[in-house]
């Protein structure tokens, strides 16, 4: 099954598909944001990767830049009281990365367009703001959130909400002991605490239940996936346990590529379970390489950002991709979601890899796919729609995640409407 298949039966069953999603939704809190790396391999779709404090906003296209407006502003209208005027915006501390920066301008202008005072913040305390200028040339000062009893002050500016663009790899207990402030996504479901088996495993559920109710095979929107705890890249016993343990995700992966008369051979990656940026992703095409891992697939896997130590990683079938673009790169979709709505996306392509590649990777560039183009006409739109649809999958996955780790999402009016 490709897009257009996915994209056709979701047309078939609309309003059955829009009904399941909207009382899935029903009563749940979820993050501001969110966005998925998607691979559509023409016999399976599915995502690769699930982030709640995404990057790239800069990425996305003009049109979905300008819808994200009234997006944004709909889900703080929805979900807020209507006193949360001012937002500080929490940013990673990548000051050395201008492209970061281009991202967090534009999450500033959407969030301004939606009708809101915005100052950026880094979850610390700073001796004076910074003054940094973006990839495209943008100037922007950075305060340091500071805290005022149980809140944050910026100067005479006290906001009603955080908005946090840091992914919390590293807790900031300290900083964020006794906070009253809400925050949203909240610190609970930052890397120091997430883990993506159990997105997984929450996702792999309702795409079972998605796909019945298209009638197609699961397995057509399913990322098999398995957990390797006590990971000590060091230790050749580990090592020897983490290629038994891929061993049999292989022959599981490549018994379902036999019953669906598929012709080529399967691969894995191990990934950090508690990973992003790309960091602590090995690419396996055959479970005997893990024993023999060279010096620069070791060095991946020993450390992930914020310095922190891999002990968990998951391993995971390898989807390969279909999707080209301009000029025949390799690419693979990447949707970014405000809330329960689609609110932009792009391609992800690389000149330089393969359809088994992962193109999270130096030398990556982006190029047009806009959902905007769904509200003019869907039928005429596969990839926005199917791809789409994989996101939302996704996007009730992690609002599920959340309600699994108790994770509270204070001043959050769970009542809005999801479509």
């Amino acid at each position: 099954m490709d897009h257009l298949q996915l994209h056709k039966k979701i047309l078939e069953r609309c309003d059955d598909v829009q009904d399941w999603f909207r009382a899935k939704a029903r009563g749940l809190a979820f993050p501001i944001y969110s966005s998925f790396d998607i691979r559509d391999a023409g016999f399976k779709v599915g995502p690769v990767d699930a982030n709640i404090f995404p990057a790239g906003f800069n990425n996305i296209c003009q049109i979905d830049r300008e819808s994200a407006l009234d997006v944004a502003r709909e889900f703080l209208d929805q979900h807020y009281s209507p006193a949360t005027k001012k937002l500080v915006l929490l940013t990673e501390e990548h000051t050395q990365n201008p492209y970061y920066w281009d991202n967090v301008r534009v999450l500033k202008e959407v969030l301004e367009g939606a009708g809101r005072q915005v100052r950026l913040a880094m979850p610390r305390s700073l001796e004076k703001p910074l003054e940094l200028t973006s990839a495209s040339g943008a100037k922007l000062t950075v305060y340091g959130a500071d805290r005022s009893g149980d809140g944050i002050q910026i100067g005479d500016f006290v906001p009603d909400l955080l908005i946090s663009n840091n992914d919390f790899s590293v807790d900031y207990e300290e900083w964020a002991r006794g906070l009253d402030t809400p925050m949203n996504p909240p610190r609970e479901l930052g890397w120091y605490r997430r883990r993506k088996d159990r997105f997984f495993k929450v996702y792999n559920h309702l795409a079972g239940e998605f796909a019945q109710m298209l009638q197609l095979d699961p397995w057509t929107l399913q990322v098999e996936t398995a957990l390797f705890a006590d990971f000590d890249i060091d230790d050749d016993d580990s090592r020897d346990r983490l290629a038994a343990r891929a061993e049999q995700v292989y022959r599981s992966v490549g018994a379902k590529y036999k019953e669906h008369g598929i012709k080529r051979e399967p691969f894995l990656f191990v990934k950090n379970n508690a990973g992003t940026y790309g960091l602590g992703v090995v690419q396996v095409r055959h479970p005997d390489e893990i024993k023999d891992w060279n010096y620069k697939a070791r060095k991946k896997m020993k450390a992930a950002k914020g310095g922190r130590e891999i002990t968990e990683v998951i391993i995971q079938e390898g989807i390969p991709t279909t999707t080209v673009a301009d000029g025949g790169k390799t690419a693979e979709p990447v949707i970014y979601m405000i809330g329960c709505r689609l609110a932009g996306g792009f391609l992800r392509a690389h000149g330089e890899k393969s359809d088994d590649d992962s193109l999270n990777s130096p030398g990556a560039v982006y190029q047009r796919l806009c959902v905007s183009d769904l509200a003019i006409k869907m039928e005429g739109c596969p990839m926005e729609n199917a791809y789409g649809w994989v996101a939302k999958l996704s996007f009730l996955s992690v609002a599920l995640e959340a309600r699994e780790l108790e994770v509270q999402f204070k001043n959050f009016n769970p009542e809005g409407p999801c479509s």
